[in-house]
């Protein structure tokens, strides 16, 4: 299958007319439209959270990961394997965490193909989504022309924490999902955003109408909410506001 992760938004033009692409070259493949509102312009919050939901994806699905704020600039334009997996879009961190995570020894080609028709601001449609439906087709790329195996340390990012103690997306209930892992948080510590101490619950009907509570969200990230209300306003969160997780 083909899997959409973008910033293009459901508004607008952009992400039917990847899929027309898409439809066109590889009718028969089916496509999933898993996230549309990814952190717009920022690579780096949504490296945190492509990587949390690939493994429910199947080896061999092939995903269409674009938040590409350097588009037509110098960031190189590549496909990463990492676990049987296929991840088709800008070597600029957005791949970084699906790296390091990885269980086998990702490989990295960077795309030397293009098309007549190339847009300077939409690689989307005219780049990657050709070379996506390609690859779902069964297209190899060793000895392929038109790509070239790199070495990945021309699109790591090691400066980047394991986890990022920052809010990286919001769902549409105002739900703040950040970029730590929740395995990773001991239990004696106390966590605030906002300068507001939160408390840990499992689930939302542990604490009342309107109390702020953090929880393990079903993808395994820390997820701050409000039961029957918005986290995003009632604490006055944005895509990048801080956590802070410290021992009690």
């Amino acid at each position: 299958m083909i899997v959409l992760f973008t910033d293009f938004g459901l508004n607008g033009p952009y992400l039917g007319q990847v899929e027309n692409v898409l439809y066109r070259q590889a009718p028969e493949v089916p496509v999933i439209n898993l996230i549309a509102n990814a952190p717009a312009h920022n690579p780096k919050a949504a490296a945190y959270l492509l990587a949390a939901y690939v493994e429910e994806f199947s080896e061999g699905s092939v995903f269409f990961a674009v938040v590409d704020p350097g588009v037509g600039g110098d960031r190189v334009p590549g496909v990463l394997e990492a676990d049987g997996r296929w991840f088709i879009g800008p070597g600029n961190g957005l791949f970084e965490i699906i790296i390091r995570r990885a269980q086998n020894k990702p490989r990295w080609w960077e795309i030397r193909w293009r098309p007549e028709r190339l847009s300077a601001t939409f690689h989307g449609r005219d780049l990657f989504a050709p070379i996506v439906a390609r690859l779902a087709l069964g297209e190899t790329l060793s000895g392929n022309e038109d790509f070239a195996e790199a070495p990945l340390d021309g699109v790591r990012r090691p400066d980047w924490p394991d986890d990022l103690a920052e809010v990286i997306y919001f769902d549409d209930f105002g739900n703040a999902i950040t970029g730590f892992r929740a395995s990773t948080i001991p239990e004696d510590v106390e966590l605030s955003i906002s300068g507001e101490i939160i408390p840990k619950a499992d689930k939302f009907s542990d604490v009342s109408p309107g109390e702020a509570f953090w929880y393990e969200n079903a993808n395994g990230l820390l997820e701050v909410s409000v039961n029957q209300g918005k986290a995003s306003g009632k604490l006055k969160l944005n895509v990048g506001s801080q956590v802070d997780v410290r021992k009690m």
